[in-house]
């Protein structure tokens, strides 16, 4: 199974999609890391703000940071190498870098399906 770490740049909140004005780069990651999260995926996402020790404690993220600076974030890691830097993966790029098709970004809404009454009484053979 695929495994996906995103260590992202210092941000309000674990996901940048609050406040008055939400970046919509950051709602499309937010909403397909969910995605992919329902469909199985692994995924782990850490803010340097938040959660400052997960950047501490994996070593090659500590030593991107402390020769590239925090320029280099967001820092995108599968299977534990490194495919991307300085930029959020696009969603084809999601796609190839996690070998998902492309229906396992997008949102599932399911429809209510609504009941419907029978037309006679409920009896057997239609009398009463």
């Amino acid at each position: 199974m695929k495994k996906i770490i995103i260590f992202d740049p210092a941000m309000c909140c674990s996901t940048g999609v609050c406040g008055p004005g939400v970046d919509p780069e950051l709602l499309r990651v937010s909403t397909i890391l969910n995605n992919l999260k329902n469909k199985g995926i692994i995924v782990e996402r850490y803010n340097l703000t938040s959660n400052p020790q997960a950047f501490v404690d994996n070593k090659v993220i500590n030593q991107l940071l402390n020769s590239d600076g925090i320029d280099i974030l967001p820092v995108v890691i599968v299977n534990g190498e490194i495919v991307k830097t300085k930029a959020y993966p696009t969603n084809e790029e999601f796609c190839k870098l996690l070998e998902v098709p492309e229906d396992y970004l997008k949102i599932t809404i399911k429809k209510a399906i609504p009941k419907i009454k029978s037309k006679g009484c409920g009896c057997k053979d239609g009398c009463c």
